[in-house]
């Protein structure tokens, strides 16, 4: 049984849960419009340990959400997890985002493909089963009329994120089915880092990077 701290801060999205054994026993999380990681990470930490009577050396690891997303979000949440690892001596989780929102899909059909805003008509995406297996690389795309033809024309695709906006937009297919304005959150992390802890995949703390999946871009 273990105690992990999950961190989500990909998006403006900032999430933490307290997970035990897999299941969820607390979370925060400010689901607004607007990044307040910087303000508010660390009060959402000190808030759901003290809320729980658990102090820091009970824990047994911090997972973090790799990416891809935003870059601010992104290196917010990995040094606050480096950070806490490095002090308590304990290891670093990190688990896919476009994984773990494509998790909050529970009983769903076809295919679910996770989607992210990135720049104009790009997002970032992947592709998964009904039971979440990853059959399609993550990749930062350009969106088109055509795009997830070849899982469209098989059944149900389920499109879930920020990013599903603009696809919707363009794609009307009678397969297609939208769900809007769903961001990542830490409350599918929990399970999926009790897996990684059990089998001991770790991270290395000194030379561990977000998954930026491209090049930052100014403007």
């Amino acid at each position: 049984m273990a105690t992990i701290l999950c961190l989500e801060t990909t998006t403006t999205n900032c999430s933490v849960t307290l997970s035990v054994n897999g299941s969820v026993i607390a979370f925060l999380e400010d689901n607004g419009r607007q990044y307040s990681h910087a303000e508010r990470l660390h009060v959402y930490i000190e808030q759901i340990l003290r809320q729980e009577g658990i102090k820091e050396t009970d824990l047994d690891a911090i997972a973090v959400s790799k990416g891809p997303g935003s870059y601010t979000g992104l290196r917010i949440g990995v040094s606050a997890a480096k950070g806490l690892c490095f002090a308590l001596d304990i290891p670093l989780l990190s688990t896919s985002t476009l994984e773990a929102l494509a998790r909050k899909l529970n009983q769903v059909e076809g295919f679910v493909v996770s989607m992210l805003d990135a720049r104009r008509m790009e997002v970032y995406s992947a592709v998964y089963t009904s039971r979440f297996d990853q059959i399609r690389e993550t990749r930062a795309e350009i969106l088109s009329e055509t795009s997830f033809s070849e899982y469209l024309e098989q059944g149900k695709v389920h499109f879930i994120g920020n990013g599903v906006e603009k696809f919707k937009a363009i794609c009307d297919h009678k397969n297609a089915v939208y769900w809007e304005e769903i961001l990542p959150s830490s409350q599918e992390m929990g399970g999926m880092a009790e897996i990684k802890f059990n089998t001991n995949d770790f991270e290395d703390l000194a030379y561990f990077e977000p998954y930026y999946l491209k090049d930052f871009m100014v403007g």
